[in-house]
């Protein structure tokens, strides 16, 4: 393929953009410098006009500051005449607030793609987005990638017969279903989950849809954040005799007290992307989503299908 894109990146996810640039055999620029009272100061160190340009950056915590780095990274690469600016956003911070479900809140995540959309983006391209209508808040083109790309041949390597995926909550049941049927699984059990729209991060699981007794059980996510949703789930799942309970998760926040949470827990495994950088834990096994954007880079790069090539 042509080579004759730019890779650039701030600070948000360092490690993931470099392994983009090695599949590619390119410098990835890490363009963000901070003046001494914390200013953001974005510089381009090479000529960009008329190439496209691929901006990396995930909006995880700080979550305000690498939105913030992104802003300025498109600016300045629309102020450089880039031909086309595409942002690819392994982790869309703001995600999860994506309607009024009360009255007198925001939809952080429609101005949130708002300021993406007319800070020059040409593309935005976010892998397992936490509700995919948001891909309907901008008129700009929106490819949303799935993590299962990544995910699924490590999972393969470690599930075989016996399985049943699970769900922590309905609005899951989708990505339950998808990978239930990518594994070969038994079937596929939904935790019931009741959640209180005026706290934060409160939620309690109810009860079991489907059978999991004597069964290998792997939980799957797009985000765990405190992991209270997560423990909830595994701790019904082993009262319905589950034998062994693992999770699947897109995108690893693992705010505190997660960890804490997780290693006391009845929890085997954890397998997590890089969307958002990870530190080594016990039990957390990490997988790399790098081949994933690489591919998705080629595609939009050479105008190829992204659905008919990545999409599983």
């Amino acid at each position: 393929m042509n080579n004759d894109f730019v890779l650039i990146t701030g600070s948000s996810n360092i490690d993931l953009a470099n392994k983009v640039g090695n599949l590619f055999n390119k410098k990835v620029y890490n363009v963000i410098s901070r003046f001494a009272d914390g200013e953001i100061r974005v510089i381009i160190p090479e000529n960009i006009r008329k190439k496209e340009v691929f901006i990396i950056q995930s909006t995880c915590p700080p979550v305000d500051s690498n939105l913030m780095e992104l802003l300025l990274m498109m600016d300045a690469a629309k102020r450089a005449s880039a031909k086309e600016i595409s942002v690819i956003i392994p982790y869309f911070g703001y995600s999860r607030q994506d309607r009024k479900e009360q009255p007198r809140v925001p939809v952080s995540a429609a101005l949130v793609a708002d300021l993406i959309e007319h800070s020059g983006a040409s593309r935005i391209v976010t892998v397992d987005i936490h509700s995919e209508q948001e891909q309907g808040f901008v008129k700009i083109p929106w490819d949303n990638l799935y993590a299962s790309y990544s995910l699924i041949p490590e999972l393969k390597k470690n599930f075989g017969k016996n399985l049943i995926i699970a769900s922590p909550d309905k609005g899951g049941v989708l990505r339950a279903t998808a990978y239930a049927q990518l594994l070969n699984a038994d079937g596929v059990a939904i935790v019931y989950k009741e959640r209180d729209v005026k706290t934060t991060n409160i939620s309690a699981s109810l009860d079991l849809i489907g059978d999991v007794k004597g069964k290998e059980v792997l939980l799957v996510d797009d985000i765990v954040d405190t992991a209270g949703t997560l423990i909830g789930a595994v701790e019904l799942l082993d009262k319905k005799g589950a034998e062994n309970i693992s999770a699947a998760v897109t995108h690893g926040l693992f705010s505190s007290p997660a960890m804490e949470k997780i290693k006391k827990s009845k929890l085997k495994r954890v397998f997590v992307t890089d969307t958002i950088p990870q530190k080594n834990y016990e039990r957390k096994e990490i997988i790399s989503v790098a081949t994933l954007l690489s591919e998705a880079i080629k595609c939009i790069h050479s105008g190829q299908s992204i659905s008919k090539k990545l999409y599983k």
